[in-house]
């Protein structure tokens, strides 16, 4: 059993745990993933990004939004509370080296599993400039972390309720075109944000590094849901990856296929909730 030891809700629907795990806190690099159990009964097995970890108090951070009935059950526990399971490090671990001038962008949920890549360049001696975005200035996550991080930071919103009207591909492009283009970017957040980052970059042929991470299930290979054509060859992004090149992924297909599961988890969701709302009824 490993005790939630803190709980933050980072923004609508979005929240922070910190979990012990001590030996996974050891053993994790960045870009790798844990899966863990909510009910340890009727639970199913949902993969999420390892955020952050802290050794000496021996704890993980992960960082998830509510989408379908897990996790808007993890999101109902408080702490104190223990998870029934969790297992990890697991996934391909970022190569980390001393690239020159990287771009790390990420949108939304994606500046989670952003953050640790992010903090792992900078350490290793990389130039690190980062762009991070979202429909709005309330969806916004880790912007003091990223900015720590970052010796160049950009921050947009769709809507220009903060920062830079733009979506994240516009202020990419133009650090692009600069005299000295970035030796790569890492992009991570919704696939068509994504896919565009990827398209903006090709003609560029700066190196482009994605997380398919959002299109996980089992996290083991075992179910074959997370595979992906990469440079017209068929992936499991939970052993092969998470990360990808971007300018190999079909996005299309990945899209189209994780579109087809928003009913089933709209509707896991939906049922969880009205079950809630029956037991609070039946005990009043």
């Amino acid at each position: 059993m490993n005790k939630i030891l803190f709980k933050k809700q980072l923004s609508k629907d979005v929240y922070s745990m910190r979990i012990a795990a001590p030996m996974i806190a050891e053993e994790r690099a960045a870009g790798q993933f844990i899966i863990l159990q909510v009910d340890e009964d009727y639970g199913e097995r949902i993969p999420l990004t390892i955020a952050d970890a802290d050794i000496k108090e021996g704890s993980i951070t992960i960082i998830y939004q509510v989408v379908g009935k897990s996790t808007l059950a993890l999101s109902k526990m408080e702490v104190g509370d223990k998870l029934p399971a969790l297992v990890g490090p697991l996934g391909t671990a970022t190569h980390i080296e001393n690239f020159g001038t990287v771009v790390c962008v990420g949108g939304g949920i994606g500046v989670a599993p952003l953050h640790p890549i992010a903090q792992a360049l900078k350490n290793a001696g990389n130039k690190v400039i980062t762009i991070i975005g979202a429909r709005n200035k309330e969806l916004i996550i880790l912007e003091e972390e990223m900015k720590t991080i970052a010796d160049e930071f950009i921050l947009c919103t769709d809507d220009g309720s903060y920062g830079r009207k733009d979506l994240v591909t516009a202020p990419l492009k133009e650090i692009c075109e600069r005299v000295e283009k970035p030796n790569m970017v890492i992009a991570i957040g919704p696939p068509v944000m994504m896919k565009f980052c990827s398209e903006t970059t090709r003609p560029y042929e700066v190196f482009t590094q994605v997380s398919l991470n959002t299109i996980m299930v089992d996290g083991t290979g075992m179910c074959g849901g997370c595979r992906v054509n990469v440079g017209n060859k068929v992936k499991f992004v939970c052993v092969d990856g998470p990360e990808f090149d971007g300018h190999k992924v079909d996005f299309d297909n990945m899209i189209n296929r994780l579109n087809s599961y928003k009913e089933i988890e709209r509707d896991a969701h939906n049922c969880y909730l009205d079950a809630l709302v029956d037991e609070k009824e039946s005990n009043l």
